[in-house]
């Protein structure tokens, strides 16, 4: 009998899932056995071609040298966290990865015909859930499959960003700055997959007005995350004031309460604010160079509406 998952274990991590006593012990190996031995609260070993991978799994790219350097370690001390499954849905006696594609690969390049695993009963929604923290936790996904994974459960499940973040163990900001990654340029996320751009470096171009120029940039001179804030802060700075022409109604000199009350203002948000005013009617500014300073003005704007 296939043991079911108790779904508040899942914000947990994997450990509400896999039996950390079995974990430590390492695999349980049974060369004999070529089919799937009837589940247990332990590992056990079934036939490397009874599993299949997941459609949904968030990993989509799998380094060829640490694939080989993996499968050289599991020639020489065999896979010592069991694979997490789940029997394949519409396929009776095969299984189903929720957790560690990443070895089921490796182990066929090692040739094993058997691997370790723990069978759990998990639906859908619970198997989304826990590929995504494996990956996060593990720091397996890039920042581009890290949000689409958190995308697939806003829009596959109904989550509010404030919900995934709870299962992930992330803040809101995170997954939000996460999901906001997705709008890049296509230049933008190619660097990002490759390696070339760190979250940090998108994060911080991702509301500039040529992000792509940017990261470009960013990627040729080596730029820190730091270097490439202040680059696209300069970049905010150089923007026109006007829109289509409709600012320049604005362009008379400001007075003395005008410029005090921009100040009060910077001086509370931290961040350069601009207000113009013409008999009574106008617009306020607000320049931020990175998401997390947007994100900031947001909790404030929203904390206010609550009150």
């Amino acid at each position: 009998m296939v043991e079911p998952a108790g779904r508040r274990g899942l914000g947990r991590g994997l450990s509400a899932l896999l039996d950390e006593g079995v974990l430590a012990e390492g695999p349980v190996r049974d060369p004999a056995s070529t089919g799937a031995a009837p589940a247990s609260s332990g590992a056990q070993e079934i036939a490397v071609e009874l599993i299949r991978g997941n459609p949904g799994q968030p990993r989509r790219h799998f380094g060829e040298t640490e694939l080989e350097e993996l499968a050289d370690s599991i020639r020489q001390r065999g896979i010592i966290s069991p694979i997490l499954v789940r029997p394949s849905p519409g396929v009776p006696g095969e299984y189903q990865i929720v957790a560690g594609e990443r070895r089921w690969r490796a182990a066929q390049r090692a040739n094993l015909h058997t691997v370790p695993v723990i069978v759990r009963a998990l639906d859908d929604e619970e198997v989304a859930e826990i590929s995504i923290i494996e990956n996060v936790q593990r720091a397996d996904l890039n920042p581009l499959e890290e949000a689409l994974g958190y995308k697939a459960l806003i829009d596959q499940f109904n989550r509010t960003q404030d919900a995934v973040a709870k299962v992930v163990g992330k803040s809101r900001s995170h997954v939000a700055n996460a999901l906001r990654l997705l709008s890049l340029p296509e230049a933008v996320r190619e660097h990002l997959v490759g390696g070339r751009l760190s979250a940090g470096h998108a994060k911080a171009i991702a509301a500039a007005a040529n992000p792509s120029e940017l990261a470009h940039t960013i990627v040729k001179d080596g730029l820190s995350v730091r270097q490439a804030e202040d680059l696209a802060r300069r970049t905010v700075d150089k923007r026109p004031q006007t829109r289509q022409g409709g600012s320049a109604r604005f362009s008379a000199a400001k007075d003395s309460d005008t410029r005090a009350l921009e100040q009060d203002l910077a001086d509370i948000l931290g961040l350069t604010v601009t207000i113009n005013d013409r008999n009574g009617a106008g617009e306020v500014r607000i320049a931020y160079a990175t998401l997390e300073q947007l994100d900031e003005i947001c909790r404030r704007l929203s904390s206010a509406a609550d009150v």
